[in-house]
C-alpha cells in the first residue's frame, strides 16, 4: 500500500515537473530580454552622451573666442541652452528704420567671420568627425547647426509716417538686415540663417512699473536689442522623395 502511494506521487511529481519547465525556460528567456535591453538603453545613452558632449565642446570653443574678441560696451556674449547668445545694443539702427549703421558693420563683420571659421561649422567637412556624423546618421538624425538673428524694439510706437506698421514688422525688417549682412560676411549658404522678429513683446525690462522719465529711457535702450544665436542640434533626418515612397 504503501509503495503504491509513494509511485502515485512519483508520478504526480514527474507530471508537475513537466508541465512547469516552460515556465523556467520562458523565464530566462525574459530575463535575457530584459537585459539586452538594458544593455541596449545603456549604449544609446553613452552614444547620445558623447555626441552631446562633441557638440558643446565645439560650441564652448566658439564661445570662448567670441568673448575675446567681440565683448564691448555695445556687444556681449553668453553660453546659454540654446547654444552662444551675441546681444548687440546701442545705436545699431536708424531711428524707425531698419537700416543698420555703418559703425557696427565691423563687429557683424568679425561675427560672420569667426562663424564661418569655427569648428561647429566646418565638422562636415572634417574626417575627423567622419565617426560622429556616422554615429548619428545611424541614430536616422542629422546635425543642425544654425545662426538665428532675433531683433526686439521697445514699447514706443511708431510716428503714423514710419515705413512700418508696427514694431513687430520694424523688428523682422532689421533682424534680416542683420542676417544678410552676416551671410555676405561669412559667405555661407543661406541655409544656416534665419531671422526673427519680436517687437516689444519681450522685453528685459518692464518699462510700464518705470515712472521716471529718465529711468524709463534708460530701460527701453536696453529693451531694443538685437540677439544673434549660434546653435548645433540633432533632429530627424530629412528623407528624400524615393525614401518617402519607398
Amino acid at each position: 500500500m504503501t509503495t503504491t502511494i509513494t509511485s502515485k506521487q512519483s508520478s504526480l511529481d514527474e507530471r508537475r515537473a513537466k508541465f512547469t519547465a516552460w515556465a523556467l525556460t520562458f523565464a530566462d528567456l525574459v530575463t535575457l530580454l530584459l537585459t539586452f535591453f538594458v544593455l541596449l538603453l545603456v549604449i544609446l545613452n553613452d552614444a547620445e552622451k558623447y555626441i552631446d558632449d562633441v557638440i558643446n565642446k565645439l560650441l564652448d570653443e566658439t564661445y570662448e573666442e567670441m568673448e575675446q574678441s567681440l565683448s564691448s560696451e555695445t556687444t556681449s556674449v553668453e553660453r546659454v541652452t540654446k547654444g552662444i547668445k551675441i546681444t548687440i545694443r546701442g545705436n545699431l539702427f536708424k531711428s524707425t528704420s531698419a537700416d543698420v549703421e555703418p559703425e557696427y558693420y565691423p563687429v557683424i563683420h568679425r561675427i560672420g567671420k569667426i562663424i564661418r571659421e569655427s569648428e561647429v561649422i566646418n565638422l562636415f567637412d572634417d574626417k575627423d568627425y567622419a565617426n560622429l556624423l556616422d554615429l548619428i546618421d545611424k541614430k536616422g538624425q542629422q546635425l543642425d547647426v544654425e545662426v538665428r538673428c532675433e531683433g526686439h524694439t521697445d514699447d514706443e510706437k511708431l510716428p503714423p509716417n514710419a515705413d512700418y506698421p508696427s514694431n513687430w514688422e520694424l523688428s523682422a525688417s532689421r533682424s534680416l538686415n542683420i542676417v544678410r549682412l552676416m551671410n555676405k560676411y561669412a559667405a555661407l549658404p543661406e541655409k544656416y540663417f534665419s531671422a526673427m522678429g519680436y517687437g516689444e513683446f519681450r522685453p528685459i525690462i518692464d518699462v510700464k512699473s518705470i515712472s521716471n522719465y529718465d529711468e524709463k529711457n534708460k530701460a527701453r535702450a536696453i529693451n531694443r536689442r538685437v540677439e544673434i544665436y549660434l546653435d548645433a542640434f540633432l533632429k530627424q533626418k530629412v528623407q528624400s522623395e524615393i525614401e518617402i515612397n519607398i
